[in-house]
């Protein structure tokens, strides 16, 4: 504001002696008028970014006073809150003295009550270990019980066993009972004739034959009678499958003599080479289950009769069919499938 005003007082003098100056100071007036216009329009200049300066501080200051009373507000809040708080805590001060009595009796009832507490305590921990012990009791009976299931679920299993056997074994009784009378029909002629006897204990069934059914004296190899005689014991066997069938060859207890001997040296080759060909013919032409055979040779070891006399040692040559059981449970699993 001094500079315009400054300026103005410089023109006004020019203009009131313009009149009465001379052409150089007119000229020179002019010059100072121009550099005195110049002044003002920068003076001019100043003065606007002066404004503008001012006001943005106006507006920064009224941006702090909004601020700054925001803040004022919240301390007033948060002193208001806390002259709140102060007053309930000087209000419960004064429940808490006006109920000290109260509370301290309320303190002797609740010792009292703990007291009673620790004895009630005491006979639940009783109560406790008894219940323990009792649980301990009744653990072990219930394992007795399942161990005494488990011995019944065995004892059952086993009778189921041995019940399934049981019928196992009557039916195989009941099929060997039909095998004999099939072989005693069969050969009916040679039974009547007393070279052929058939005997059955329970589950065990003999076919016996005297030698000279089946051979020659002093032979091995099955003559043509013997064989149209295994051919009708074979024809029945085939149908055998739940016995073992051994073929037992026996002789009386006269040495092998003369030529003979070249070939058998004892009774030994004898009695095992008749039991091994009544074999080959029961599986070779026979058709019999050749896991269900076996041959075996027992010489005069096995007498049936005395070797004293010929009807006896006529006795003690033969061939032995024997029919015997398998082994039950296999037997029974064969039932059940």
């Amino acid at each position: 504001m001094r500079y315009f005003t400054g300026a103005v007082a410089l023109t006004f003098c020019m203009a009131t002696v313009i009149g009465c100056v001379s052409q150089g100071t007119h000229t020179q007036t002019l010059t100072d008028l121009e550099q005195a216009r110049k002044a003002t329009a920068q003076t001019a200049a100043a003065l606007e970014a002066l404004k503008q300066q001012t006001a943005a501080e106006i507006e920064a200051l009224q941006h702090e006073k909004a601020r700054l009373s925001n803040e004022l507000a919240a301390a007033q809040s948060a002193t208001k809150e806390l002259e709140r708080q102060v007053a309930t805590l000087q209000e419960d001060k004064q429940n808490l003295m006006s109920g000290t009595t109260t509370a301290q009796e309320e303190i002797a009832r609740l010792q009292k009550r703990a007291g009673g507490l620790e004895t009630e305590m005491a006979r639940a921990a009783d109560l406790t270990k008894r219940l323990e012990a009792r649980d301990q009791e009744i653990g072990k009976l219930q394992d007795s019980i399942a161990q005494e299931k488990e011995r019944l679920k065995a004892e059952e299993a086993e009778k189921a066993r041995l019940e399934q056997e049981r019928a196992a074994k009557e039916a195989e009784i009941e099929r060997l009972t039909k095998t004999h009378e099939d072989l005693t029909k069969s050969l009916q002629a040679e039974i009547a004739k007393g070279d052929i006897k058939i005997k059955q204990v329970r589950d065990r069934l003999t076919i016996n034959m005297v030698d000279r059914v089946l051979f020659d004296s002093g032979q091995a190899q099955v003559k043509p009678t013997g064989l149209k005689v295994l051919k009708q014991v074979s024809d029945i066997l085939k149908k055998v499958n739940d016995k073992q069938i051994r073929i037992e060859g026996h002789t009386d207890n006269v040495p092998i003599r003369g030529k003979l001997k070249e070939r058998y040296p004892t009774n030994w080759e004898l009695s095992t080479a008749r039991a091994t060909n009544v074999v080959r013919y029961l599986i070779e032409d026979g058709g019999v289950d050749r896991a269900n055979l076996l041959a075996v040779g027992y010489a005069e070891n096995r007498p049936v009769a005395s070797n004293d006399a010929e009807e006896g040692r006529t006795a003690n040559r033969r061939i032995e069919i024997v029919l015997y059981p398998k082994d039950l449970s296999e037997i029974a699993s064969q039932i059940k499938q």
